[in-house]
């Protein structure tokens, strides 16, 4: 299973209806993953190691990208794999673990999926690759070793160029913490000489919160609304994001709801790139931060779109197509020339 590919350039901006105005914008696009998400460059880790250990059983609490990605790497190894997810995940991302042959265990309260994977965990020995205890430390850390090639894959894509600035949508940070891990060693072994700074794309605060208030504790802070970006739904995030976003310099910019599938929409129609609704959201905190001047018109920037759209078609899809027509005068009288030429 190959990893990601190229950056794509978001030359077209400002047809976004973004203030974003950064020539040198640039997109990954990790739902050309073999999953569809970022999430396969962990559960190759994560995957191998539980299978040289000796492991017969993976086991993660997902709501969906890590859970599927898991299933695949783990139908691949030959290993069983249990997800435990919660009411209201997004369906295609479910029905993509059930076709993979994992068996999903749905709860109804978020906390008792990481009950059921200690228990798991003592009673069959389950090799655990997402966290099972609060607060949220984060995943294996053998697997968030996988998210270093994030970094090594921008640089050698951007031609050995360091950007200024790398986005992603964040919820425990697996992912911002393993990119920081990649671009601080290649730094180390004298590949580049810089590094970027982070921007964690989140939903309900935290990490922004923590960054403003100082010391470091992350607070769980009360959702004051149901997210549509499921993949980073948490409320509360972890030490390993808020250590990235200091040490880089970084910042968290949290985003709500609004715009955020005419954002989705607006990227595939004018880029080709269809991404989750999550995924979207480093591009809106990055257009934030120009706004505010924080990022230069100058600065290049890799905005990291995490997964594909795929994943969470019932939350975004609102197509709605005409009755099919039953002959091709009647199709063209229903458009007319002008919306067809």
């Amino acid at each position: 299973m190959s990893l990601g590919e190229g950056l794509t350039p978001l030359l077209s901006a400002e047809k976004l209806g973004l203030t974003v105005d950064i020539p040198r914008l640039w997109l990954k696009d990790e739902g050309r993953n073999p999953t569809w998400s970022h999430k396969d460059r962990f559960s190759t880790l994560a995957v191998s190691m539980a299978r040289l250990r000796g492991s017969k059983i993976v086991a993660t609490a997902s709501s969906g990208n890590a859970g599927a990605s898991l299933a695949a790497y783990a139908a691949r190894a030959g290993l069983k794999c249990v997800v435990a997810t919660f009411a209201g995940a997004a369906t295609p991302m479910v029905q993509q673990i059930a076709k993979y042959g994992a068996q999903i265990v749905p709860f109804s309260s978020k906390p008792d999926r990481w009950r059921f994977l200690q228990e798991g965990i003592a009673r069959h020995n389950w090799w655990a690759c997402s966290p099972f205890l609060a607060p949220v430390v984060g995943s294996h850390p053998v697997g968030i070793e996988g998210y270093k090639t994030l970094a090594y894959e921008i640089v050698e894509q951007s031609n050995g160029e360091v950007p200024d600035w790398c986005a992603l949508p964040v919820c425990y940070g697996d992912a911002l913490s393993g990119l920081w891990l990649g671009f601080k060693e290649l730094q180390r072994e004298g590949v580049t000489d810089r590094l970027p700074r982070l921007i964690a794309a989140e939903v309900h605060g935290s990490l922004a919160h923590a960054l403003s208030h100082g010391g470091d504790r992350i607070h769980a802070l009360s959702p004051g609304f149901q997210t549509l970006a499921v993949s980073v739904g948490a409320a509360q995030s972890t030490y390993q994001a808020l250590c990235a976003l200091r040490e880089s310099k970084g910042l968290a910019v949290p985003i709500g709801n609004d715009g955020m599938i005419e954002l989705q929409e607006s990227i595939a129609e004018k880029e080709g790139v269809f991404a989750e609704l999550a995924s979207v959201l480093p591009v809106a905190a990055i257009a934030w931060a120009r706004r505010r001047e924080i990022i230069k018109r100058s600065d290049r920037v890799v905005a990291v779109l995490t997964a594909s759209g795929l994943k969470d078609l019932d939350r975004s899809s609102n197509v709605s197509l005409p009755s099919p027509f039953g002959s091709t005068e009647e199709a063209w009288r229903y458009f007319g020339t002008g919306r067809l030429s």
